[in-house]
C-alpha cells in the first residue's frame, strides 16, 4: 500500500479537473444504464457520482466501503473522515438506499445482482484481484458489470505517476493505475465477457478551468484520432456462464440483498 497522500473524491470532485471528469461519467453512465433491465442494481463506491439515476430497476442501491478507515474516499456529502469506519445505514442521496460493508466481503447473495457498478472502486481497493471475483460472485448469468477507471495510458496517467513521486498526487487513487489492457485480461479470466468499451476526456491534465475550455477541441479530436489515450475509460461486460442456455425469462424469486435495499419508488409516483 502506498504511504503517499490520497486526494479524496468529495474534495476533487470540486475542482475544475474534477468537475470535468465526472460531467463526462455521469452523461456516460446515464446513457448505458438506461436500456439495461432486471431487478437489482448495485454502485459500489463514489456517491458523488449517481451512476444508476437513469436505471430503471426497482432495487438500486449505493454500497460504501466501511474497511475504507480514515482515508474515507467514498464518504457522504456532510461526513467527515471519520464517520466512514461506522457500519450501518446513513443518509443516502435521492433514490439510493445506501449500505456500507467491507467491499471485499458483500454481505450480498451469489448470483443475486443484475448490475454492478464499480466507479473508481478498483483504484480504491488494496485486493482489485479479489474485489472483481466477489462481482463475479453477486452477479447472475448474463449480469452486467461496468468498471469505471482512468487510464494510466494516458497524459492524466503519465501526470499522476510523475505526481506520485513528488508526494501530491493528481487524481484520486490509493494504488496504481490499472491499464486498460490489464483490466480487459482480468474480467476474460473471471468468465466475463467484454461488451463494449469506452474512452473519454481528452484535454491535457491542467488545474485550470480556463485552460481546460482553451482545449475543448481535443475531444472530438481525441475521439477520432487517438482514442486509447483518453484520461479516463468504461467498459461493460457480460458474465458468461459455460453451457447455459437462456430459453425465456427467469421465474425465480429472488431473496433480498439486505434488509437496507428495498423497491425504489418511480420519480413520478404520487
Amino acid at each position: 500500500m502506498s504511504n503517499q497522500p490520497i486526494i479524496d473524491w468529495p474534495t476533487w470532485t470540486e475542482s475544475p479537473p474534477g468537475r470535468y471528469v465526472l460531467a463526462w461519467e455521469q452523461s456516460q453512465l446515464d446513457r448505458l444504464v438506461s436500456d439495461m433491465f432486471g431487478y437489482y442494481a448495485l454502485q459500489l463506491g463514489l456517491p458523488q457520482l449517481d451512476a444508476l439515476r437513469e436505471n430503471r430497476m426497482p432495487c438500486r442501491g449505493l454500497v460504501l466501503d466501511a474497511a475504507s478507515g480514515a482515508s474515507a474516499p467514498y464518504r457522504l456529502p456532510g461526513q467527515d473522515s471519520h464517520g466512514a469506519a461506522d457500519t450501518g445505514r446513513r443518509h443516502a442521496p435521492p433514490q439510493r438506499e445506501t449500505l456500507w460493508c467491507d467491499f471485499l466481503d458483500l454481505p450480498v447473495e451469489s448470483q443475486s445482482v443484475d448490475l454492478l457498478i464499480l466507479p473508481h472502486t478498483l483504484e480504491f481497493t488494496h485486493d482489485p484481484h479479489r474485489l472483481l471475483r466477489e462481482a463475479e460472485r453477486v452477479l447472475v448469468p448474463e449480469g452486467r458489470l461496468v468498471i469505471v477507471g482512468f487510464n494510466s495510458l494516458s497524459l492524466w496517467g503519465m501526470r499522476q505517476s510523475i505526481s506520485r513521486r513528488g508526494g501530491h498526487a493528481f487524481v484520486p487513487a490509493a494504488h496504481d493505475l490499472i491499464a486498460f489492457t490489464r483490466m480487459k485480461d482480468w474480467i476474460k479470466l473471471l468468465g466475463f465477457e467484454l461488451d463494449r468499451g469506452r474512452f473519454g476526456c481528452y484535454r491535457p491534465p491542467v488545474n485550470s478551468e480556463t485552460w481546460l475550455a482553451r482545449y475543448a477541441f481535443m475531444e472530438a479530436a481525441g475521439d477520432r484520432w487517438w482514442p486509447i489515450f483518453g484520461a479516463t475509460y468504461m467498459i461493460t461486460a457480460i458474465k458468461r456462464v459455460h453451457g447455459m442456455r437462456l430459453i425465456g425469462p427467469a421465474k425465480v424469486k429472488k431473496q433480498a440483498l439486505a434488509p437496507a435495499l428495498n423497491p425504489v419508488a418511480a420519480p413520478n409516483a404520487p
